[in-house]
């Protein structure tokens, strides 16, 4: 038995971690989920700028991703709707009403060129690791140099945790990193694709919530128009939202029908008496026009799950970009300094005619050995040492090209590379500059009718439900089944409630509850009373309760207000082992006591009277 607890605790540990770090969390460095950056990394490798088949792509990822291919699919439909590295051509299905997109076969896609600007792929400055099936190489974090994580945004459900990161408008996180490179103060806040309206007021830097809302055209006072979608709905889930609340008495509507194609077009038809002003707040209230969502950026850092805020990831992506930055330039440099080490030695050996010292070697060591020798005079004008390779290129230098050599084309060259490689020293010496520039490069190359601002910021005072429903719903008591409910069939009607209401209801044994509004409850055959029991109505309201100890025969009176309450708690209005005779809740009433009949007793019946006094 400890072995199988042991091997389960073992096997689940690694499960769960393989969830979180390699399906369902994405990756701070390029904040992309494993299957997208497969996806972008099979793209980069096969880019020859032509549309391809999204089913070829999709086949080709399959060798670096251990899943089936339903979930490449999905991914790269997604990722293409993002509209930032992947081009479409042919229907990619409908963010507005959620149609699907045509099968992979029928449509296509091509890598957009900003991709590898944004992600290098260059394995100097990308790190690679085996396939898991050890044939291929493939990325394990692309250098990304944009917080790529707020951008596209995440959803994720992993073992113990989920991250929900909502996404933001490409240019506002690139104007973000650019304060944050200056040391100026920054804020960022949700961009949809869908528009809609969205409160901030609790985001909290990207751990609160939101509010969202659907956008409503109210000019025409008969007719409501949603012309733009709140995140996380589309016209089909929030036409059945409004359906299902009319179906259910809370909101008045004649019709509603959808005539979205590349707009968001739901038309809200009123009936007779009713008025756009009357139903909006309604709509707000009890349907998916109006919504909450609530944020938890949890992305994979250093290997292990970390909470963050939006400050925290530009912060930290700023400082990656001028990390990045500067060891691409470092290796510019690198081969620069090679290429210009080449061109010197190409041209020392053409221009001092090294070449003609090996004519008569017999041997590859003498060879070897009398072109070092013929360098030893040169030596303070070369880069660096001269190595066997660079021995090896000039020897494989055909003769041809010896005797055809430009020497005025190679000084241009030289004098090309050495400007360059001042202009990297100048760039490395001022790199946050550098690190502006380029953000500033990267935002020219956005189309700027589809990287726009879709979602307006407004101040929403959100909408209490039970202000706008109304109290239509009759409660009923059945004396002869003692059940009393809102789905009792036929009985008495008590008054009207509405679904969000508490109810008050006493017992014959003189026990009481408070309970959310009753479907049908069994509360037995001789209930005394029920009330409302929210302040109003129980301040209005006073108990009168008449009780005997069944030892001594003793008849007492209590008088009381029930204003407080713990919900679904049996209470009991007189002291434990007292037995209730009766209960009123009028201010004034009268009473007859009869009185058991003994020796000397000459009066067997008293009627008395109870008032309040004022």
């Amino acid at each position: 038995m400890a072995y199988v607890k042991n091997l389960f605790e073992q096997n689940f540990i690694q499960y769960a971690s393989y969830v979180i770090r390699d399906r369902a969390i994405p990756e701070f460095t390029d904040g992309l989920k494993p299957v997208q950056r497969r996806i972008i990394h099979t793209l980069i490798k096969n880019d020859d700028g032509r549309f391809t088949k999204v089913a070829n792509v999709v086949g080709k990822v399959m060798a670096y991703h251990p899943h089936g291919d339903a979930s490449i699919y999905t991914a790269l439909v997604n990722l293409a709707n993002k509209n930032l590295f992947i081009d479409r051509q042919g229907n990619f299905g409908n963010l507005y009403t959620g149609d699907e997109a045509s099968a992979p076969r029928y449509i296509e896609c091509r890598l957009n060129p900003i991709t590898k600007e944004i992600l290098n792929p260059n394995k100097k400055i990308t790190p690679y690791r085996e396939t898991y099936d050890s044939r291929d190489v493939e990325p394990i974090a692309f250098a990304a140099k944009l917080p790529l994580v707020l951008i596209l945004g995440a959803e994720g459900i992993a073992v113990g945790m989920n991250t929900i990161i909502l996404s933001h408008n490409i240019h506002e996180v690139i104007d973000a990193e650019r304060k944050c490179l200056k040391g100026k103060k920054f804020s960022l806040f949700p961009d949809f694709a869908t528009g809609g309206l969205i409160d901030v007021s609790s985001y909290n830097d990207g751990k609160g919530k939101i509010i969202t809302r659907a956008k409503m055209d109210l000019s025409d006072e008969k007719k409501i128009t949603i012309t733009e979608l709140p995140y996380g709905s589309t016209t089909e889930s929030l036409m059945d939202s409004v359906e299902k609340a009319a179906k259910n008495n809370k909101i008045k509507i004649a019709s509603i029908n959808d005539f979205t194609s590349d707009k968001v077009n739901i038309e809200i038809k009123l009936p007779r008496g009713v008025y756009s002003k009357d139903v909006v707040d309604s709509l707000y209230a009890f349907t998916d026009c109006e919504q909450t969502v609530y944020c938890n950026l949890l992305v994979i850092k250093d290997n292990m799950p970390v909470q963050m805020t939006c400050t925290e990831v530009i912060q930290h992506h700023a400082h990656q970009l001028t990390d990045i930055l500067r060891r691409e330039l470092e290796l510019e440099k690198s081969e620069l300094l090679d290429r210009l080490h080449l061109r010197t030695i190409e041209r020392i050996f053409v221009e001092e005619r090294i070449y003609k010292d090996i004519e008569n070697k017999k041997t590859e060591e003498t060879v070897i050995k009398a072109v070092i020798d013929g360098f030893k005079p040169f030596k303070k004008e070369l880069i660096r040492e001269l190595t066997a390779e660079d021995v090896d290129h000039l020897l494989k230098i055909p003769i041809r090209k010896i005797s055809l050599y430009d020497m005025n084309k190679n000084k241009q060259e030289v004098v090309s590379i050495n400007a360059r490689l001042k202009e990297i020293e100048n760039l490395l010496n001022h790199l946050v500059d550098y690190a502006i520039s380029y953000l500033d490069s990267i935002e020219k190359k956005l189309n700027p009718e589809t990287t726009k601002r879709k979602t307006k910021i407004v101040n929403i005072n959100t909408i209490d439900v039970k202000s706008v429903v109304k109290r239509d719903i009759p409660l009923k008591y059945d004396s002869k089944t003692g059940y009393l409910g809102i789905s009792v069939p036929s009985g008495e009607e008590l008054f009207k409630v509405t679904p969000y209401d508490k109810v008050l209801y006493i017992r014959k044994s003189g026990i009481f509850s408070v309970s959310e509004c009753p479907d049908k409850i069994f509360v037995g055959p001789a209930m005394w009373y029920s009330v409302l029991a929210d302040k109003e109505s129980l301040s209005k309201v006073l108990f009168t309760i008449l009780y005997r100890e069944p030892e001594t025969q003793y008849i007492y009176i209590k008088r009381c207000k029930v204003l407080s309450f713990i919900m679904n708690r049996d209470y009991f209005f007189a002291p434990d082992g007292m037995e209730i005779l009766h209960i009123d809740t009028r201010k004034n009433f009268s009473f007859t006591l009869n009185y058991v009949k003994k020796p000397r007793v000459k009066i067997l019946k008293e009627t008395s009277s109870i008032e309040v006094l004022k």
